[in-house]
């Protein structure tokens, strides 16, 4: 076969150059980076060769590779390798589910913040490019006797051409910049310097890192050539697993460097979680709590570096969602158990005994430690919130294992201020005689901070919860309760008011009586009845004419419009047009309807109400240019 020449995709080819040519806090991860890759392939390898035993290989290693003269370094492993198909896919793309994102990203972001990007994005080979002009990359799939050579010069193209290597694995050797064109980098055609680096970045990685150099016979400066051995290969880190280390042998910088390791991310971690389970079974873990989520968080084809699972540290997976639930898809870590078979398939990993227990453990640790964050950390807390808050929102729906504790940590922006409140601080501010939890939920918050729902709440002086994000539409129609208070949205039919402070009747009772009003809701419930359930009069408005509510036991619109998105056929739900009998617009349409039902403008100006309600609350119109005719007849004639 001879070697073919192809060309990265449009976007490809910026992304690669913007990565090239930006500037970078520090250069030297881009050997972590290649390291941690040799190492995700021989523990595909050794995972594979628990079934299938021909793939087993002896001696499974690391090794690095300093030509000073030719001013390479190599990074080499003899692991599951590639075959000519994968190099493509893995090579020959970059970021394949998020370049446009990841694009708009690196450009608006300044130059402090790009090495977190990269790491989120997972394209950390293409840091080799930060060093080298040329990287070339050898490999062979394990099982298989044909080699393959990919090469490319960070260029926009890339070649692929057949080559020869005597075991499986792959070597990626990169031809080093000239000196002086590597400003920031240290000499890395020291072996020594290259051993600083994995001492720093990669010294707990769990296979042998093999630096192979010259040694003299004769510790002397008039050494002669024919004085020199043969190249010895010396182990230059650990091995040792962090998690079965004391943790007072263990600095803040080893756990940051083993998390960067495990999740190819280039910021620390927030916090850490530990934990040990001794009795019928032994297991460890060490898990970390990103402060930065990944840009495919919600994909549902994301491919995760989540919690890694060990047995007697041999690898397994390195994301076991039977560990994790799906709402703390976040967390990252290693899990290492001593008692669970080592054969095991999926189906029967999730219905072992042991592994609910870790699972179980797991949530528990993780759960505590955000609420100790939540609790003594709160500035920091809350950004985590923002990152993913959605997701752990998630656990209040899906899960089974939903709890309480997961209520504990929701956060929410309300009518108290701008800061953001948990339902427990919620409940401490309820007014007296307050037996439920107010909340309202909108895509928008600046929208729902405006919506006409909140009049009679905030003249009475009862707070409001906002959600915005789309999980809380499913979550909060399961009639959530929180400390025996029941959470009800104020935009629905159940929503119970305390009697306003200083007046004599519940405000939850109907207006009082009023021959034109009622005449009016008669008249506009026959023509509205394609847009709405009903009409009635409303306590709940203080300046605005009108209101949509949704009947109790009806779809909102917000789980329409997730339902919708999600593909599924979704039957229109009429609402209640709730009016302001005490508006004057309201009033004065009363006393046209009493005067002449049959008017024109009557009809015209219950649209108008209609469509004024619906967009208030950030609702779209299904026909917007009669809306807009409709508006410009009213101007007309006033």
């Amino acid at each position: 076969m001879t070697t073919e020449k192809h060309e990265f995709q449009a976007e490809t080819k910026r992304l690669l150059d913007l990565m090239i040519h930006s500037l970078y806090s520090n250069k030297e991860i881009f050997l972590r980076e290649l390291i941690s890759n040799a190492s995700d392939a021989l523990d595909k390898l050794r995972y594979q060769a628990l079934t299938d035993t021909s793939l087993a290989a002896e001696d499974q290693h690391i090794r690095l590779t300093v030509d000073k003269a030719a001013r390479t370094l190599t990074v080499s492993d003899n692991g599951i390798g590639m075959t000519r198909a994968e190099m493509i896919q893995n090579l020959g793309t970059i970021a394949r589910s998020g370049t446009k994102e990841f694009l708009e990203s690196l450009t608006k972001s300044d130059a402090a913040s790009r090495p977190e990007l990269i790491g989120q994005f997972g394209v950390g080979f293409y840091a080799s490019f930060l060093v080298a002009d040329k990287v070339e990359v050898v490999s062979r799939r394990a099982g298989s006797e044909e080699a393959f050579l990919w090469s490319s010069g960070g260029d926009g193209t890339f070649t692929l051409g057949e080559a020869t290597r005597a075991e499986q694995g792959t070597s990626v050797t990169l031809h080093l910049k000239p000196e002086n064109d590597d400003e920031g980098v240290a000499d890395l055609t020291q072996p020594w310097q290259v051993e600083r680096i994995v001492r720093k970045y990669s010294d707990f990685v769990a296979y042998p890192i093999r630096m192979r150099e010259d040694r003299p016979l004769v510790a002397s400066a008039d050494a002669k050539p024919e004085d020199t051995a043969p190249p010895e290969d010396r182990v230059i880190n650990s091995m040792k697993a962090i998690w079965m280390r004391a943790k007072s042998e263990v600095s803040d910088d080893e756990y940051n460097q083993f998390y960067k390791h495990i999740s190819h991310d280039w910021s620390d971690p927030v916090a850490r979680v530990a934990f040990s389970i001794e009795g019928n079974f032994e297991a460890k873990g060490l898990l970390f709590i990103p402060g930065k989520a990944p840009f495919d968080l919600f994909r549902s084809d994301m491919k995760r570096k989540g919690v890694h699972l060990y047995i007697k540290r041999v690898f397994i997976k390195d994301d076991c969602e039977e560990l994790v639930p799906h709402y703390l898809r976040f967390i990252k870590g290693v899990v290492d158990a001593e008692d669970l078979p080592l054969n095991v398939s999926r189906e029967i990993l999730q219905q072992n005994g042991q592994v609910r227990v870790i699972r179980k453990q797991i949530v528990k640790k993780v759960l505590e430690q955000l609420g100790a964050l939540a609790s003594n950390e709160r500035e920091t807390y809350e950004e985590l919130w923002a990152e993913f808050g959605a997701v752990l929102k998630e656990g209040l729906l899906y899960s089974p294992d939903k709890n309480e504790k997961v209520l504990d940590l929701v956060l929410a922006p309300s009518t108290q201020g701008e800061k953001l409140t948990t339902l427990a601080e919620y409940v401490g501010r309820m007014k007296e005689g307050q037996k439920q939890i107010y909340f309202l939920t909108n895509a928008s918050l600046e929208l729902a901070r405006q919506s006409p729902h909140l009049e009679a709440f905030k003249a009475r002086g009862l707070e409001v919860l906002f959600f915005t994000d789309h999980v809380d539409a499913l979550w909060l129609s399961q009639n959530e309760t929180f400390q025996e208070h029941r959470l009800v949205a104020i935009d629905g039919a159940d929503v119970e008011l305390p009697i306003a402070s200083g007046s004599a009747e519940s405000e939850n009772e109907a207006p009082a009586a009023d021959p034109e009003i009622d005449a009016l809701l008669v008249t506009l419930r026959v023509s509205l009845q394609e847009e709405v359930k009903d009409v009635r009069s409303s306590s709940r408005l203080t300046d605005s004419p009108a209101c949509l509510i949704t009947d109790k036991g009806d779809m909102t619109p917000q789980m329409e419009k997730l339902l919708r998105v999600s593909g599924q056929p979704v039957p229109k739900t009429k609402r209640v047009l709730e009016l302001n009998p005490k508006h004057p617009a309201v009033q004065k349409l009363a006393k046209l309807a009493s005067a002449n039902k049959d008017d024109p403008r009557v009809s015209s100006n219950a649209q108008l109400l209609y469509g004024q309600a619906l967009l208030s609350e950030g609702g779209q119109l299904s026909n917007p240019a009669a809306f807009a005719k409709l508006v410009a007849d009213l101007m007309v004639a006033a």
